[in-house]
Parts: structure tokens; C-alpha cells; sequence
């Protein structure tokens, strides 16, 4: 039986950066994969849909633009973005095969085997490798679960792949749909509204219990996102109950139910169901390594990575914790550590850095406005509009905005950070790296930023909380909000 210092089941983004970090400690390491390496993170997910955005959002800004001159809509045929996708795929998985190919011929300086299969747990150490039916058992001195999560699916509806669909299915769809009606207005189902709404080929009809889409996060953020959604022509069931969906003739019929009683039936060509996700972990034999599982019990119970088990660490979508690519990786590389550098320090999802890819995007960090309320989280909160940004105005890309939370105190360390607009993702770094440093503003204030940049506009928030701000949030009141929110009562800084 071949013995290995570290074991890791799954080839998605967590488990890969898992060995990789392992090979950094000198060990001998094993991953296993049964289907594709780099998960959904490369195939049905991270990589795939965000080329479908860049895009639908490429299209729909050459649209707006040409449209409002009299011109004809740019139309993309299906197929030449399904090409553009397929490369893209590819490139990166291309990356991911010949990095294994010549990790493996490195045997002189590295311990690294790559074994198709499917994993499973014989005991706490023995993994069994299932491989189109021919079997082989290995040893682990240490073993990491990562072997990711699928699409969430609901018991009374049938998914056929083909007219209802799960996001592992929709980008593999063979023309623009005519109509498509999402259940969820979560991220996934609104960053899919957005490219089909954006690519201006389909009816997009978003299905939502609440009375607000995106209902975690700001009331302003959401309200923004949904107003451009409908100006893309897309319809928002707010409050709304789904009775009924099934497939009619090729088609999709569904009924809702809305509070005052009204039923409503529509039909479409294609549902989408974006209701969350599960984690893969059915078919491990975790009873034979005795790995409990969480409280809710359908994802894996962890402490800072390590299970029950004391050999045995779980990473990524199998915790239920955050589910994304970065984070996903983090936990795997710091569960290695641990295990070979006895790491004490924990890790912290304080200052997790997010991207939700709409329109326009959302990026953030820390925690925002709406917690704060609900928490009773006494601070200081400085908004700036992207219409008074330089590099926004050459861009001819003026929606959006900055909204970063401090503590209410002189230190006014900073807790959060809520990014709209153009760039909004390459603007967010520094404020996180700001927050696991624990410290206040006073160095963002004085940094010098490239001029014109979008990340300009973060110095001007931060100058506004220190009195020293270009422009007066007191004048420009429109444009500049500065005040503190105290028991859910907001004051401008400005009377203070």
C-alpha cells in the first residue's frame, strides 16, 4: 500500500492549492479528482460564467451607446459565445493538465501523484481510488476533504437539463433562450439575469420571496441592481410563492402565489433554479473515518478546518462557510499549515474581499450598513457618488458609489467596505488588507493615488471622516453622505 504525508480528495480550487501547499512543505502528496481539476471554479462557476458577463457586459455598452444613435442593436450569435467560453475553459484547464504533467516528472525534487478517481474513506488514514471500476487503496497521514458542492436542486420540481436547468447546465444551452424565468434572487440567479438581459436576446423573469432582491446587502445597492435589471427589460416577482413549475410541451409553465391571494401562471421556454448549493460529501464513507458532521447536517463540521478527526481537515463548499474560489483556497493552504507548521493563528472571514458580477458591479469587504442596523453596531459611514470621480467621468461610467463603515471613535477603524460602479473590484484591497491589520484610516489619507483613478475616490471617503476632504459632504449633499448611526439614528458628521 503507497503511504503519502498528505491525502487530498478533490481537484477544485481548494483542493488544488491544498497540494500545492503541501509540495511546499516538501511532502508527498496524493490528490484525487474523479472528474475535472479546477471544479466548478474553472467549469461551471467562477472562470465560465464571468466570461459570459465580461461579455453580455461588452455588448450591452456598445449597445447603449450606438442604440441612443439611431442604430441598430450588436447581436453575437450563441455559438461564438459559446466558443469564446469553451477557450477560455480551456486555457485554463490546458494550464492545469500541463502543471500536473511536469509536477509528476519532477520526481527528484517533488512527491506529487495525481490519481483519477473517485475517494473514499476505508478508515481515518485508508482512502479507496474507484477508477471505471478497477480499485486501489492508499494511506494518508493527514487527509483534506475538498470535494466542492453541485447546484441545489428542490424536491417538487424535475430538473431535466434541458428546459429546467441548474446553473451547471445553463451556460451549455445550444441558442439565446426567448424567455427564461430564474427561482432566486440570490447573487448566482441576479449575475445570470444580468448577462441574458444584458445580451438583450431574452425575456429574463426573476422569481423572489422577499420584497427585495439581493436581500443581504444594502438597501441601496439592491434597489440600484434591480432598477437596471428592469431597465434591461427583466420582471421581478417580489413576494411571490412558487406553487408550480413543470415542463409543457417543451416549455416551462409556472404559478406563483402572492400574499393577497392572486395566482399568476406563465410560461416560458427555460427555468433556471438558483437556489443554493450542497456539498458533495454523500459518497465518501465518512462513517468509516468517523467524521462528524455540522449542526445542520448536511455539510461537514469543522474548527478552523480540522474536523472531529484529528488527521482529518475539510476545505471550501464541504464546510458551508464561504462559498468562493478565494476563500476555498485559503482554507486549504491554511489546513496544510496547520498540519506541517503546527499554524496557531486562526484564520478570519472579517476581511474577505467579494465580487458579485452585475449591473454594475458589487464588490465588498467586512461588513456592511444593513448589519450594522440590525446589530446595534454603534459607527461612522462615508458614501461617495462615482459622478464626482475623475477617472469615472472619463469613463463615461458616473452610476455607482463608495460606502466604507469605521468604528465610531477617534481611531475609526475600518470594519467594511461597499464598492458600485466600474473597477469596483480593484478598489477594495486596500481597505481589507486595513481591516486584518486593525487600524484606522489615517494612512489611506496620505497615500498617493495615481490620478485619474477609480480608487481616488476612496481617499476622498476617508478624508471627508477626517475633516479634509476636496469637496463638502455639507454642499454637495447629493453626491457626498458622512454620518454616524447611532441605536439605527443617522447623524451628519458635519453637525457633530
Amino acid at each position: 500500500m503507497e503511504k503519502f504525508d498528505l491525502i487530498v480528495l478533490g481537484g477544485g480550487p481548494a483542493g488544488y492549492a491544498a497540494a500545492m501547499r503541501g509540495i511546499d512543505f516538501n511532502k508527498k502528496v496524493c490528490l484525487i479528482e474523479k472528474d475535472k481539476v479546477g471544479g466548478a471554479g474553472v467549469y461551471n462557476g467562477a472562470l465560465s460564467s464571468k466570461t459570459l458577463w465580461e461579455l453580455a457586459n461588452n455588448i450591452a455598452g456598445i449597445n447603449d451607446t450606438i442604440v441612443s444613435n439611431g442604430r441598430k442593436p450588436y447581436e453575437v450569435a450563441w455559438e461564438d459565445v459559446r466558443k469564446t467560453v469553451d477557450e477560455a475553459v480551456f486555457e485554463r484547464k490546458f494550464q492545469y493538465s500541463c502543471h500536473i504533467k511536469l509536477l509528476q516528472k519532477e520526481s527528484e525534487h517533488i512527491q506529487f501523484k495525481y490519481e483519477r478517481g473517485f475517494g473514499k474513506f476505508l478508515s481515518k488514514n485508508e482512502i479507496e481510488i474507484d477508477h471505471e471500476g478497477t480499485k486501489k487503496v492508499i494511506w494518508g497521514e493527514n487527509i483534506i476533504i475538498a470535494t466542492g458542492s453541485r447546484p441545489r436542486v428542490m424536491p417538487n420540481i424535475a430538473v431535466d437539463h434541458s428546459t429546467i436547468l441548474t446553473s451547471d447546465d445553463i451556460e451549455h444551452i445550444t441558442d439565446y433562450p426567448k424567455s427564461l424565468v430564474i427561482v432566486g434572487a440570490g447573487v448566482i440567479g441576479c449575475e445570470y439575469a444580468t448577462i441574458f438581459s444584458n445580451f438583450g436576446k431574452t425575456k429574463v423573469y426573476i422569481i423572489d420571496r422577499q420584497d427585495v432582491i439581493l436581500p443581504f446587502e444594502d438597501e441601496d445597492i439592491s434597489s440600484m441592481i434591480e432598477s437596471n435589471l428592469k431597465a434591461k427589460g427583466v420582471t421581478v416577482h417580489h413576494n411571490a410563492t412558487l406553487t408550480r413549475m413543470e415542463t409543457i410541451n417543451n416549455e416551462v409553465e409556472y404559478e406563483l402565489l402572492y400574499p393577497n391571494g392572486f395566482k399568476e401562471v406563465i410560461r416560458v421556454e427555460k427555468a433556471l433554479l438558483s437556489v443554493g448549493r450542497i456539498p458533495n460529501i454523500e459518497t465518501l464513507g465518512l462513517e468509516n473515518a468517523g467524521v462528524n458532521m455540522s449542526a445542520r447536517g448536511f455539510h461537514i463540521g469543522d474548527d478552523d478546518t480540522l474536523t472531529n478527526v484529528p488527521n482529518i481537515y475539510a476545505v471550501g463548499d464541504v464546510t458551508g462557510r464561504i462559498a468562493l474560489v478565494n476563500m476555498g483556497e485559503i482554507e486549504a493552504r491554511h489546513a496544510v499549515e496547520k498540519m506541517f507548521e503546527n499554524k496557531k493563528e486562526r484564520i478570519s472571514y472579517d476581511n474577505v474581499c467579494t465580487i458579485m458580477f452585475l449591473n454594475p458591479e458589487v464588490a465588498s469587504v467586512g461588513i456592511n450598513e444593513k448589519y450594522c442596523i440590525e446589530n446595534n453596531i454603534p459607527v461612522k459611514i462615508v458614501k461617495i457618488d462615482f459622478s464626482v470621480m475623475t477617472r469615472a467621468i472619463a469613463m463615461r461610467k458616473t452610476q455607482g458609489f463608495f460606502k466604507i463603515i469605521v468604528t465610531n471613535d477617534k481611531e475609526m477603524k475600518i470594519l467594511g467596505m461597499r464598492a458600485v460602479g466600474e473597477h469596483a473590484s480593484s478598489a477594495i484591497q486596500a481597505v481589507g488588507l486595513l481591516i486584518k491589520m486593525n487600524v484606522g484610516i489615517e494612512a489611506l489619507s496620505e497615500l498617493i493615488h495615481p490620478h485619474p483613478s477609480i480608487v481616488e475616490g476612496i481617499q476622498e471617503c476617508v478624508r471627508m471622516l477626517l475633516k479634509r476632504s476636496i469637496f463638502k459632504s455639507s454642499v454637495f449633499k447629493d453626491k457626498l453622505a458622512c454620518y454616524s448611526l447611532v441605536d439605527g439614528i443617522k447623524t451628519p458628521l458635519e453637525r457633530l
